[in-house]
């Protein structure tokens, strides 16, 4: 049988296309009814984030230096220069 496996996916590859499409997709089915139940059991909110103030993206994507620092300002973080970094380790040396 391992065989027959073998010659169908090595000489059909929409058949090892589709074999693999499936066992990558088994993992999400269990990931979405995990969250679905959590939301059902009021263990977790979802509410709606507009694409503008979606913070994960300054992780995910490549962007533009505004975009960025928006997004940095939206998470609460700060830029420091490195002068500005030094007086800060300098101060609690002292």
């Amino acid at each position: 049988m391992i065989a027959t496996l073998l010659y169908l996916t090595a000489s059909r590859p929409d058949l090892q296309f589709a074999i693999c499409m499936c066992a990558r997709s088994k993992h999400i089915d269990i990931k979405y009814h995990f969250i679905k139940e959590h939301v059902e059991n009021g263990l977790i909110e979802l509410y709606f984030v507009n694409t503008e103030y979606q913070v994960a993206d300054i992780f995910t994507k490549a962007l533009g230096r505004e975009r960025i620092e928006f997004l940095i300002n939206k998470l609460g973080m700060r830029s420091f220069t490195p002068e500005t970094l030094k007086q800060l380790t300098d101060e609690v040396d002292e």
